[in-house]
């Protein structure tokens, strides 16, 4: 008999053996994490409205997320508040990033996905002046949102608060004081602390951050529940201290401490720079009016103002604009008046800030603006492309924003982040913070179980199979030999 005759018999030996260890192998249970989540929050702010698509993965951190930004569309068109005259066509501007949405998303996740807008500072004016087009416009949206096949949560006209609690949140996940990546391949605790928020906003100054003890001002306070921890959030709103009232007022000032006399020298804008200014479009804001004593005759309202370059008289300026019995009510205020956290570092959101890190790099904020603000506009005209109006605007807010330093507020200048809207490509806005504290009420996906065997069994397996099948194709080519060996001796 030869070994050819023998291969069937072998072949079913190994087949049988095969068998036997199969059924004695022990096998174990693997766990397999879920795939991702993803949400999308819509930031309709006053000049524009963009969508951003987060995407976190299903097997939370203490009940929390650990959120990334997938990806971003920034609507064509004005902002919401601007579709006055067909308040339809407000949600038929979101139907381009929607779409973008819809194709970036897998579509066996779109029932799963939760989709938001919040309105911000146009839209609280707006439904303060004219609330039934406010209603209109948000209803427009609204539709528009729920035609398509995402979990819809809402289109909220967003208080301040809670805009700057949220963006609160969000700078401080991306600054990992929250949790951060350890080298041992999983998500810690971090212990540096949280970080305060000031915004400079058009209408006031905000500045967002944690107290330890009891707040003097339960309204302005919120808990936020992120990472197995406990937040006491406050925000306080400093009206008549925004980007916009601040230029004014100072301009009002100018004018008062000499004596309203037809030409006059602004210390805070660039020497050589100048401009006419009508009184009345600086004294009609309520934060100016009180300010302003004398009645000027309408054909004397215009004022030519000229700039000197002096930043000690701009210091001196911008310091006679805070009134501290306005600008704090609190028993925890700096001698000047300001409402000053104890042992609180803040991150300034400023694109002032960012301007002065981009004409060199600083250490020390008094020396930048020292050098912003005693520079000719014939030299910033070398250094810098922007309009004129901007750069002169630069040195009053860059002033401003060191008065409040020497006041006392902690300002953690020499983090490269420190005054960027963006961290790690990121943005630093209200709609991560958002979502981060969404994602505590979305329930976490159960992991996957699988059955499976122990690499060296496998191992032996494989082994045992490949035997097996080289086996049959020998004796399948064999008897295809041999069939045609007699196929030729017939």
């Amino acid at each position: 008999m030869s070994w050819r005759e023998l291969l069937p018999p072998c072949l079913v030996i190994v087949a049988g053996l095969t068998g036997i260890l199969l059924l004695c192998v022990s096998t174990k249970i693997v766990k397999i994490p879920p795939g991702s989540k993803y949400g999308i929050v819509l930031d309709a702010g006053p000049s524009h409205t963009t969508l951003f698509i987060y995407q976190w993965s299903a097997k939370k951190e203490n009940n929390t997320g650990v959120v990334s930004e997938h990806s971003t569309c920034t609507v064509q068109g004005p902002g919401i508040s601007n579709y006055s005259t067909c308040p339809q066509e407000a949600g038929n501007s979101l139907k381009a990033c929607l779409k973008q949405a819809m194709e970036a998303i897998p579509e066996q996740q779109h029932s799963q996905t939760p989709v938001y807008l919040g309105a911000t500072a146009s839209m609280r004016l707006l439904n303060l002046t004219n609330p039934a087009l406010s209603d209109a416009l948000l209803a427009a949206v609204t539709s528009m949102l729920k035609s398509y096949p995402f979990d819809f949560r809402g289109v909220k006209i967003l208080s301040s608060q809670k805009e700057g609690v949220f963006l609160w949140a969000a700078v401080n996940y991306l600054l990992e004081n929250f949790i951060k990546y350890a080298w041992t391949g999983h998500w810690i605790q971090s212990r540096k602390g949280t970080v305060g928020v000031m915004t400079l906003r058009r209408d006031f100054l905000q500045m967002t951050f944690t107290l330890k003890g009891e707040s003097q001002d339960p309204e302005k306070e919120v808990m936020l529940q992120l990472y197995g921890h406990t937040y006491k959030v406050n925000t306080h709103s400093f009206l008549c201290y925004g980007r916009d009232q601040v230029l004014k007022r100072l301009l009002l000032k100018v004018v008062q401490d000499q004596g309203y006399a037809r030409n006059a020298s602004n210390p805070c804008w660039p020497l050589s720079y100048s401009r006419e200014v009508l009184l009345h479009s600086v004294d009609a804001d309520p934060c100016t009016a009180s300010d302003d004593p004398l009645s000027v005759p309408a054909h004397e309202d215009t004022f030519h103002i000229t700039g000197s370059s002096n930043s000690s008289a701009c210091r001196k300026l911008v310091g006679n604009l805070f009134n501290s019995s306005s600008f704090c009510s609190f028993s925890d205020c700096s001698p000047n008046g300001a409402h000053k956290p104890s042992g609180t570092k803040f991150l300034v959101t400023s694109k002032t800030l960012n301007f002065l890190k981009e004409m060199e790099p600083y250490t020390d904020l008094g020396q930048a603006t020292d050098l912003l603000c005693g520079m000719s506009r014939k030299e910033l005209n070398e250094k810098f492309k922007k309009r004129p109006n901007m750069l002169a605007d630069y040195c009053v807010l860059s002033t401003f924003i060191y008065h409040l330093h020497a006041m006392g507020y902690q300002f953690d200048l020499d983090s490269s982040a420190q005054t960027a809207f963006q961290i790690s490509d990121t943005s630093a806005g209200w709609p991560l913070g958002y979502m981060l504290n969404l994602t505590n009420t979305i329930p976490e996906d159960e992991l996957i179980l699988l059955k499976g065997i122990e690499n060296g069994v496998w191992s032996l397996l494989l082994i045992l199979l490949v035997l097996l099948l080289t086996g049959s194709f020998m004796r399948i080519s064999y008897r295809v030999v041999v069939k045609d060996d007699r196929h030729l001796e017939r």
